[in-house]
């Protein structure tokens, strides 16, 4: 069975990656891709959208009455997989769920349950990118985070750093310990930065002040520190780079260039992949800012961004 194009499904952030012989993409074959020793550039790719505001976590019967919404994405994951295992992904030799932010955040939450639908003989793995957010304080000392989560879901849940080391399937986290994301909406979110003395800072790491940098070494630690919930296992894995960046697997820039961001002279591509097949385990975590000089900071507009 063909699929004419990659599946969009309901802003794409959770991505489901097969190798089978009956379950065919369209894809565009890059030439050089060989030469580069890349991995699944001829994978069959398929996109997921999601609306339901919590990783595909939510399963309430009941109808919110004042905004009239369902909080059901569990089930419209169910569906989803349902939908693609008859399309051919029970085929499928190997499997990759993964995603970027809150679909790194699905990738994690769901892996097990990914796992468990395909075949016993089907080889899966899960990788999260930017999806391992922490639990922290922000700048004023309130953990503005935990209220936003509890607006939507059990907040013990959906923090990877209280259920990570429970997953049995292999899971991979790439993340950069300075999150632009975590950094500009757990550590110093408008809420607690009404002055906007942080404004120029999130738009640009450069325009930190020492002060401002010292709190962010703080926040680093605080990250390392959780991430010791993946537990030990061999089957773990994990790129956490000293950049100020958000989503790093998404773009040929950051995955697989001359001039990506790497560790210990692997590419965030070549390390999935060496772990993927077997090849080689990877778990390193960078030195701290501003030693790392492969990376790809972000830089914010500030008339774009004049909230941040």
């Amino acid at each position: 069975m063909k699929l004419q194009k990659c599946l969009h499904i309901l802003v794409c952030i959770m991505v489901i990656v097969v190798r089978s012989e009956s379950f065919l993409v369209d894809i565009t074959y890059v030439q050089s891709a060989v030469a580069k020793g890349a991995d699944f550039y001829n994978w069959n790719r398929i996109k997921i959208r999601y609306c339901d505001g919590a990783s595909f976590t939510g399963d309430i019967e009941a109808v919110d009455p004042a905004t009239k919404l369902y909080y059901r994405g569990a089930r419209i994951f169910v569906a989803i997989m349902e939908d693609l295992l008859a399309k051919g992904m029970k085929n499928a030799k190997n499997a990759i769920l993964s995603g970027c932010s809150a679909g790194g955040l699905a990738s994690i939450l769901h892996c097990d349950r990914f796992k468990s639908i395909l075949p016993i003989g089907t080889k899966v793995k899960c990788f999260a990118d930017a999806g391992f957010f922490i639990n922290a304080k922000d700048v004023s000392g309130v953990s503005h985070i935990e209220d936003f989560y509890n607006d939507v879901v059990t907040t013990h849940c959906l923090f990877p750093q209280n259920m990570a080391q429970g997953i049995k399937t292999p899971l991979f986290i790439v993340n950069a310990a300075y999150d632009s994301w975590q950094i500009k909406n757990i550590l110093a979110p408008g809420v607690a930065d009404p002055h906007g003395h942080w404004h120029n800072c999130k738009t640009d790491i450069e325009k930190c002040s020492t002060t401002q940098l010292q709190t962010m070494q703080g926040f680093r630690s605080q990250f390392i520190n959780a991430l010791s919930g993946l537990g030990s296992s061999a089957s773990r894995g994990y790129f956490i780079n000293s950049c100020y960046a958000h989503c790093q697997t998404e773009t040929q820039e950051t995955w697989l260039r001359s001039d990506s961001p790497v560790l210990n002279n692997k590419t965030i591509a070549k390390a999935v992949g060496d772990w993927f097949y077997d090849r080689s385990p990877f778990q390193k975590i960078d030195c701290p800012y501003p030693c790392d000089k492969t990376c790809h900071n972000r830089l914010f507009d500030p008339q774009e961004h004049p909230l941040i």
